[in-house]
C-alpha cells in the first residue's frame, strides 16, 4: 500500500497496472480489497488506483478536524484526484462508494472522463436499507460502547445477518471478517467510525440533491446493477441510467450489492468493454 497526505489525514492506496487510469471507490465498513478481484483482471491494460477511505475499515486514523461527512469524503477524493494528477479518469463506485461518485459527477471535475455506478446508494435510499439504517442508528452510540457493539461482528453468523452484510454479498464472508479488525481493535478507527456515521445520519437527504445535479454529467456513464439486490433497488439503477444523459444500464445476475465480490470476472468484463468505446 502507498500513502498521500491529503487535507484531512494520510489516505492509503493501491496503485497497479498501465493503461486507461480507473478509480475505484468502496463502501462504508469496506477497504480497497474490495476491488481486488476487478483489479487482479483489470490491471492487465488498465491503471488501477483504489484508495482506502475513510469510511470504517481504514488503518489510519484521520485528523481530528477532518469532515467525515459523505460531501467531505468526496471532496477528498477530489483532492486524491488532484495530488496524484490523475486525468481522463473512469471514476468506479460500489456501494456508498457509488454515491461518492455521484457527487463527484455532479459538479464539474474535468478529470473525470467517465463514471461507473455499480449498485450503489442513491435517490432516498441513504442510509441505504436495513444494513445501514442498522449502522447508522448504532453510530448514535458513544465510540467505546459502539466498540462493544460491534464485537459481535467477529462471529460469521452475525455477520452473515441481514442487518449486517447477509444482504450485501454471497460470496466475501472472509472479505468482510477482515474489513471489521480496524474498528474492533483500534479506538481511533472507532471514534472515526461514528463520526462517519453521525454524518450520515444528519443527512439522509444528499443524494436526492446529488441526483438533481446528475443530468449535467455529459459524459459516457455505465450503470452496473445486480438484479437480485435486496439492499440497492434495482429500480434505482434504471432511474440512474435515465437520469444520466449518455449512461447505459448492465444489469448482473447470481450477486448481491457487493458485484466486485460476488461476480468479478463479469464485472472487470463490463469495466473493460466500457473503457474501450469511444468517448
Amino acid at each position: 500500500m502507498r500513502e498521500i497526505t491529503l487535507s484531512g489525514g494520510v489516505i492509503e492506496y493501491e496503485d497497479t497496472g498501465d493503461g486507461p487510469v480507473l478509480v475505484l471507490l468502496h463502501g462504508l465498513m469496506m477497504d480497497a480489497s474490495l476491488w481486488d478481484g476487478p483489479v487482479a483482471d483489470l490491471s492487465a491494460d488498465h491503471r488501477c488506483v483504489v484508495p482506502t477511505l475513510p469510511l470504517g475499515a481504514h488503518r489510519r486514523a484521520m485528523d481530528p478536524g477532518a469532515d467525515l461527512s459523505l460531501p467531505g469524503v468526496a471532496r477528498l477524493v477530489a483532492e486524491f484526484l488532484d495530488r496524484l494528477d490523475l486525468r481522463d479518469v473512469t471514476l468506479v463506485g460500489n456501494d456508498t462508494g457509488g454515491a461518492l461518485v455521484q457527487l463527484l459527477i455532479g459538479e464539474d471535475r474535468p478529470r473525470v472522463a467517465r463514471a461507473v455506478l455499480v449498485s450503489c446508494d442513491a435517490f432516498d435510499n441513504f442510509p441505504p436499507g436495513l444494513t445501514g439504517r442498522t449502522l447508522v442508528r448504532s453510530g448514535r452510540l458513544p465510540p467505546w460502547l459502539f466498540g462493544l457493539f460491534m464485537q459481535q461482528m467477529r462471529l460469521r453468523a452475525a455477520r452473515r445477518l441481514p442487518l449486517a452484510f447477509g444482504h450485501l454479498t454471497r460470496r466475501g464472508d472472509a472479505a468482510t471478517a477482515r474489513w471489521m479488525r480496524p474498528v474492533l481493535t483500534r479506538p481511533d478507527i472507532r471514534r472515526d467510525t461514528v463520526r462517519v456515521l453521525r454524518a450520515a445520519g444528519a443527512d439522509p437527504d444528499v443524494l436526492l440533491a446529488a441526483a438533481e445535479h446528475l443530468p449535467k454529467f455529459d459524459r459516457p456513464a455505465l450503470v452496473v446493477w445486480a438484479t437480485e439486490d435486496r439492499v440497492m433497488p434495482l429500480e434505482h439503477g434504471r432511474r440512474l441510467a435515465t437520469l444520466l444523459p449518455r449512461a447505459r444500464l448492465a444489469e448482473v445476475d447470481d450477486s448481491d450489492t457487493l458485484i466486485p465480490l460476488d461476480r468479478p470476472a463479469r464485472l472487470a468484463e463490463l469495466i473493460r468493454a466500457f473503457t474501450r468505446e469511444p468517448a
